[in-house]
């Protein structure tokens, strides 16, 4: 089965997770995806299959005769889609030989262009995997998974000669709580490789470093027409401190390693209000940097206003996985050079956001991210590439060989 097969058949199972959830996994229909897996892993005579109480799966596929003592290593992707845009009912489609056009997608009104997507201009003639408008694909990361899937299957029927291999499939990853609870001696691996980036020739390993932010003002409500030196407006303290960040430093202004403040949600009246933010930097100086400047905003706020008026909540969410990945470097050269022995011309691309390979490099597990063959994630717009996804398959493929060389 090619893995854009086994794709459209994953993203047809609703497997969103919840913000609210108040244990791992944060929706039991996430399960229905991991069992399934399991099952599927036991006929492709992958070993030690496993699905635990908090909907992670485990499985290894035992080192061919003569490489036993080749590094042990892990490929991860998650079984989640995001919480805040639909994935049920999802009605994947295949658009065969693009034109290079706009895509009509279903009866949404929504149309997959090129004026939004500039990646299509380079994607005349293939065969793209696009939703109907109403929900996401779940490439992100369903493509990873059936990438896994694929390349394992190959490598059991193909003999094709590796060390241990461990697969791993993980729940929460969206709403970033996915590789907190994954049992590191169980998945038994040295080494690792999420499956979870978009572009072809991105090899990721350096990500954001994040924290959250909530901010809430106390206001003083009186009447309106007898407001004068009593009332104190809760919702304009709010614009008064988001007045007072750095206007250029949100995402729509920034790139690359560039990092932001990003207003995410407000809310309030004239007596309360609240505003929260996610912060993000890629440089960890900078990243305290941004961090000391909420707090003096908050500071200086409630010596103009009153102690108490404005109260912070900081919590620092994941770091740049570079810091554990350098000591063990050739888990990102041996990627690059499996790409290379594909003929692609790999990029490192810093991540600007966070995925389970951050938590789990700082968990004892290096774990740089790999590409996936889809774009447009989080949205209706969100498409895969069929002939990219077979590459994906093979950039596993050759990696799991270059841990054979010199053995």
């Amino acid at each position: 089965m090619r893995a854009y097969e086994r794709l459209i058949k994953y993203a047809k199972i609703h497997t969103a997770s919840a913000e609210d959830g108040e244990k791992t996994p944060s929706t039991g229909r996430q399960f229905d995806l991991a069992r399934l897996l399991a099952d599927e892993m036991k006929e492709l005579g992958v070993c030690d299959v496993y699905v635990d109480e908090h909907c992670f799966v485990y499985g290894k596929i035992k080192a061919s005769e003569g490489y036993e003592n080749a590094v042990p290593i892990g490929f991860l992707a998650h079984l989640d889609t995001i919480p805040d845009f639909s994935g049920e009912n999802v009605r994947p489609r295949l658009v065969e030989n693009y034109d290079g056009g706009d895509i009509k997608l279903g009866d949404s009104g929504r149309v997959l262009s090129p004026a939004n997507f500039p990646n299509l201009k380079n994607l005349t003639g293939k065969t793209l995997v696009v939703t109907d408008g109403t929900t996401v694909l779940g490439a992100d990361d369903k493509a990873g998974v059936a990438e896994i899937m694929t390349a394992a299957e190959r490598i059991i029927n193909e003999k094709i000669p590796h060390g241990q291999i461990s697969i791993g499939f993980c729940p929460d990853e969206e709403i970033g709580h996915g590789a907190e609870l994954l049992d590191l001696d169980r998945f038994g691996a040295e080494l690792g490789y999420t499956v979870d980036g978009g572009a072809l020739c991105d090899i990721e390993y350096e990500n954001f470093n994040a924290a959250g932010a909530e901010v809430t003002f106390r206001g003083f409500n009186v009447h309106p027409g007898s407001a004068k030196n009593t009332m104190i407006n809760a919702s304009l303290l709010s614009m008064e401190f988001n007045s007072m960040l750095p206007s250029a430093d949100i995402p729509s202004l920034t790139e690359g390693y560039e990092g932001f403040f990003h207003l995410t949600e407000m809310k309030g009246n004239v007596e309360s209000a609240t505003l929260s933010y996610i912060i993000r930097d890629h440089d960890a100086g900078t990243f305290e940097a941004r961090k000391r400047c909420i707090e003096h905003i908050a500071k200086t706020m409630n010596e103009k206003y009153g102690e108490g008026t404005v109260t912070l909540k900081q919590r620092d969410q994941y770091r740049n996985m570079i810091e554990k990945v350098k000591p063990r470097y050739e888990v990102v050269e041996k990627a690059f050079s499996a790409a290379r022995s594909l003929g692609l011309d790999p990029t490192a691309s810093p991540i600007r956001g966070g995925t389970d390979g951050a938590r789990l490099s700082f968990r004892g597990l290096p774990c740089p991210n790999l590409p996936t063959g889809s774009y447009g994630h989080h949205g209706p717009y969100e498409h895969a590439v069929c002939e990219l996804i077979d590459t994906c398959v093979d950039l596993i493929i050759n990696i799991s060989k270059e841990y054979t060389v010199g053995i």
